[in-house]
């Protein structure tokens, strides 16, 4: 009956011949799903399928671990993948970096498509519930984990989502599975862990129908949700801007409740960012209502929220480059520093922003530090500052340090997609950003 609900989930999900990888832990969940899914494999041979281990090096027995799993996906006729990730703890919880860094990993492996098996069950659903409620969640948060979900470019797909796991364990004990066992998963000064072993226990003994009463809210929240989603649906073209930023003057005449659930459907398309009533209340007070001429952030769960010129940004941790400089010859690219993107200098195609060749002596530079600079654009009258010309153009100011000038020599020759500079105008070349894909950051 197992293998019957799987096959199902499986099949509802991939009509056509994709890449199947299995987040493989070891633990009961993973090793339980690794047998069904070879069983479903040899029914199924159309897909391409592999197994994916993330070794995060924070148990003493991680190493042997890793070989388990290699070894039980060999046996299986699996293609196998460890990946290991260092965690850098920067303000959130260890199960949360963790988490992140195995999504990381994973996805870094997936094909355009692809469909991410983990083996989250009932019980988990129970307990993601419960944490929800214990941090005041609304609808959103209680509707827990869905079956299925976009995860990169593919997806993430619960199979085992609606069976207990006690059914899932009795299964394991019938086909005669071993698995390794994560002495973390006993340490109750987490919150998952101290549910599961103190609290839920006795819960269950009072009331039997406890985890089914969890799910159906948690399928009424969802579907509450989802009704949510459809009617906001309709605002989605005057929400963002042209630049991906939330435009504030659709918010003009509505009542707070839909502010909130604006702003929310903005941050959660945006970065996948859920935000609590007190983080939404910071962002309007502290961001949105701030005085008109000062310049206002809040962070986030490492996102900053910021505003310029009646919008909010929404932006990902950005390191100082203002001191970092590079080279670039005529007709190539050079990378720039934290994923800001590609400067190329081309042959003139007309795509890009016209200017002349570099003379012999001219050595060109890009750099990042508008300090005292002055520009002369073309078609406009005399210098004047940087700084100036950065508020007349639009650039907010957390850009200004990030927006590439090019120098022919010691010369500002142009700041790249909004001017060349008098005395360097031509169309022998020209400049253009090409710029990265926002990076990715999983929830």
């Amino acid at each position: 009956m197992l293998f019957s609900r799987f096959q199902n989930v499986l099949d509802t999900y991939l009509p056509e011949p994709k890449q199947v990888i299995l987040a493989f832990s070891g633990g009961l969940d993973s090793r339980v799903l690794l047998d069904l899914l070879a069983t479903y494999r040899d029914l199924h041979p159309q897909h391409h399928y592999l197994v994916v281990h993330v070794h995060h090096g924070l148990s003493q027995y991680a190493d042997d671990w890793q070989k388990a799993c290699e070894g039980w996906a060999n046996d299986a006729g699996f293609s196998f993948v460890c990946k290991k990730v260092q965690l850098q703890l920067q303000g959130n919880s260890l199960e949360r970096e963790a988490r992140e860094a195995r999504y990381k990993a994973i996805a870094s492996l997936m094909e355009p498509g692809a469909v991410v098996l983990t083996g989250q069950h009932r019980d988990d659903q129970v307990e993601t519930f419960m944490l929800a409620l214990k941090r005041g969640s609304g609808p959103a948060g209680l509707s827990s984990m869905p079956e299925r979900r976009c995860f990169h470019h593919g997806s993430l797909l619960r199979p085992l989502l609606s069976v207990s796991r006690n059914d899932i364990e009795i299964w394991g004990q019938e086909q005669g599975l071993y698995w390794v066992e994560d002495e973390s998963n006993l340490d109750q000064r987490f919150d998952r862990n101290f549910l599961r072993h103190q609290w839920l226990p006795v819960a269950r003994e009072r009331w039997p129908g406890f985890d089914k009463a969890v799910e159906r809210t948690a399928r009424l929240c969802a579907e509450q949700e989802s009704l949510l989603d459809e009617l906001l649906s309709q605002f989605d073209d005057q929400i963002h801007a042209h630049d991906g930023a939330f435009s504030l003057s659709v918010l003009s005449g509505k009542s707070g409740q839909m502010k909130n659930a604006l702003l929310r459907r903005w941050l959660k398309q945006s970065a996948s960012l859920s935000v609590s009533q007190a983080q939404l209340g910071q962002i309007r007070e502290n961001v949105i209502n701030a005085a008109r001429d000062a310049n206002p952030e809040v962070t986030v769960s490492g996102w900053q929220v910021r505003r310029y010129d009646n919008k909010l940004y929404l932006l990902g941790r950005l390191q100082d480059i203002s001191q970092w400089e590079g080279f670039v010859v005529p007709g190539s690219c050079l990378e720039l520093p934290d994923s800001v993107g590609k400067l190329c200098l081309s042959p003139f195609s007309g795509s890009g922003m016209p200017i002349r060749a570099p003379t012999t002596n001219e050595r060109v530079s890009v750099s990042f530090n508008p300090e005292g600079l002055y520009a002369h654009p073309v078609g406009r009258q005399g210098k004047r500052k940087l700084k100036k010309l950065f508020q007349e153009y639009g650039v907010p100011s957390w850009n200004r340090r990030r927006t590439p000038l090019l120098f022919y020599g010691e010369r500002l020759a142009a700041v790249s997609e909004l001017f060349v500079c008098h005395g360097f105008q031509g169309n022998d070349l020209e400049v253009s950003l090409l710029k990265n894909a926002q990076r990715y950051d999983d929830e």
